[in-house]
């Protein structure tokens, strides 16, 4: 049995208590109220009698404003069976979203894994080349090796003359014209010049 079919009967049985408390209510003022006006005096049986039936009159709620009470009632509970509805409408749209968001972000968390892995796995395979490349220029004749250093442009000579061993890059710098060894030298020095000392 859900909440929903359960509630006509609680609202049935709302109503009723609803009602008679109402009645309750309404007998408890009758009686407040005719028990000082029996107790005064009066002259005359039929003033008291008057009095009596005037204030119960006037005390009791008559069938018609219980009758508006109760469509009140109705209404408002209505009212709120709506608006649950919508509340209920709303959570469920939420909660579609809230799963489609979370299949999209470990969509997108998987999609990052494997740029992740690709990006380690092409700087893995520039950084061998860097290193195959650096280990023939190393074994090269230095005649040889300062004729294709000439013919670089600085910044990527001195990439390679900075990953060769010293006595290496020293022999490939001594073959070089003044010129390239002094731009080469120049890039070199100013590699780390805009690293922080701090």
């Amino acid at each position: 049995m859900t909440a929903k079919s359960g509630s006509p009967r609680v609202r049935g049985g709302a109503l009723a208590v609803i009602s008679v408390l109402l009645i309750g209510s309404a007998l408890m003022r009758l009686g407040l109220q005719a028990g000082p006006a029996i107790a005064r005096e009066a002259p005359l049986a039929e003033d008291e009698d008057a009095v009596v039936t005037t204030e119960a009159a006037t005390a009791a709620p008559s069938s018609a404003e219980l009758q508006t009470l109760i469509e009140a009632f109705q209404h408002r509970e209505h009212a709120l069976d709506t608006r649950e509805a919508q509340i209920q409408d709303r959570m469920k749209a939420l909660e579609i979203a809230e799963e489609a968001i979370g299949r999209r972000l470990e969509a997108l968390i998987g999609a990052e894994e494997r740029l992740s892995a690709t990006l380690a796995l092409a700087d893995g395979a520039t950084e061998e080349d860097l290193v195959r490349l650096t280990n023939v220029y190393e074994k090269m004749k230095p005649k040889q090796a300062a004729a294709l250093f000439e013919a670089m442009a600085p910044e990527f000579a001195a990439g390679f003359l900075a990953r060769m061993r010293p006595d290496a890059a020293a022999s490939v710098m001594a073959g070089l014209s003044p010129m390239a060894a002094y731009s080469i030298s120049v890039v070199l020095a100013g590699r780390n010049a805009s690293v922080p000392k701090e």
